[in-house]
């Protein structure tokens, strides 16, 4: 499988704020690669070098075969980038949002509107075509920013955190679309800060923390590699849980983490150690058993949970 994108040793300051510190990494053609981690970690930054909005200081970075400081006009023709904050034109209408934006890239009007009517069709806009931005829900003008992005048929598309601020039915009509567009064999790369997300879309995810990649693999992958395999989480306060809980949950072949306020426990033998909660002096009831998740890698990783 080729790889679209390759970076090496890849660093950035901001003064004296150290963004990246010489992270590497494959995109592969075809795939949807995940970069996951909380704000501040990184992932911004390593997506504006991909699309030509930051210089590349330190390190080697490879695009389509060809090594890059600022990607230039010839790659960035093959590119589609769905930024964080919705930038449409509130003075153009939907479609006229679309042809503007498809004449960037030197399409004639009449090519650049069956585009972009083909492409609210793809996106389940067509009811929308003549109706002015301000009009649209969050999730509408996510779908729209999307189809944009996709004028020029770029054979990579880079979404930083897609689906911010959108309600769970809005969030979920999205990732329908970047699966559409997947099943095509457009490579997306996909920033989140959402466990859901990643594990639904992606199917590679690169965990950062800090400027850094922590770990790499399938969503399944991870879970594996850094967690056993049930999860019991503690809904009481920390305060209220006995003292050398943490080594009688190890005695037993567990761990125990604690997050913030939250208590974590985890375990090969889930319903055993459930078993175990009472005569440990933790009541069962305030407690909640479950298959370990991404969440649970991450937290493990970089000691921080799912921000809203």
């Amino acid at each position: 499988m080729n790889n679209v994108v390759i970076a090496e040793n890849l660093g950035k300051c901001y003064g004296s704020l150290r963004a990246l510190n010489g992270i590497s990494f494959a995109i592969r053609e075809g795939e949807c690669c995940g970069f996951l981690g909380h704000n501040g970690a990184g992932k911004t930054t390593t997506m504006r070098m991909i699309y030509g909005l930051s210089t590349v200081d330190e390190g080697r970075l490879t695009i389509f075969g060809r090594p890059v400081r600022l990607t230039p006009p010839a790659i960035k023709s093959l590119i589609g980038i769905v930024p964080q904050e919705d930038n449409l034109d509130p003075d153009l209408n939907v479609l006229e949002n679309l042809e503007v934006y498809g004449g960037l890239f030197g399409l004639r009007r009449r090519e650049a509107r069956e585009r972009a009517r083909d492409l609210l069709a793809l996106m389940g806009l067509e009811d929308k075509t003549h109706a002015k931005v301000n009009e649209l829900s969050g999730g509408l003008k996510r779908r729209l920013v999307i189809a944009r992005a996709l004028i020029n048929r770029p054979r990579l598309v880079v979404l930083d955190e897609p689906t911010t601020g959108l309600d769970p039915q809005a969030r979920h009509l999205v990732w329908q679309k970047l699966r559409a567009l997947k099943s095509e064999g457009v490579t997306l790369v996909l920033t989140t800060h959402y466990m859901e997300e990643a594990a639904q879309l992606c199917d590679r995810l690169l965990v950062m923390h800090e400027g850094a990649i922590l770990a790499e693999g399938s969503p399944r992958q991870l879970v594996e590699r850094h967690t056993l395999p049930w999860a019991i989480e503690v809904l009481v306060l920390l305060d209220a849980i006995p003292a050398g809980l943490a080594d009688k949950v190890a005695a037993a072949g567990g761990e125990a983490l604690q997050v913030v306020d939250g208590l974590f426990l985890y375990a090969t033998d889930g319903e055993d150690m459930w078993r175990r909660l009472d005569g440990w002096g933790v009541p069962p009831h305030a407690c909640f058993l479950r298959p370990s998740n991404l969440e649970d890698v991450f937290l493990k990783l970089t000691g921080k949970g799912e921000e809203d």
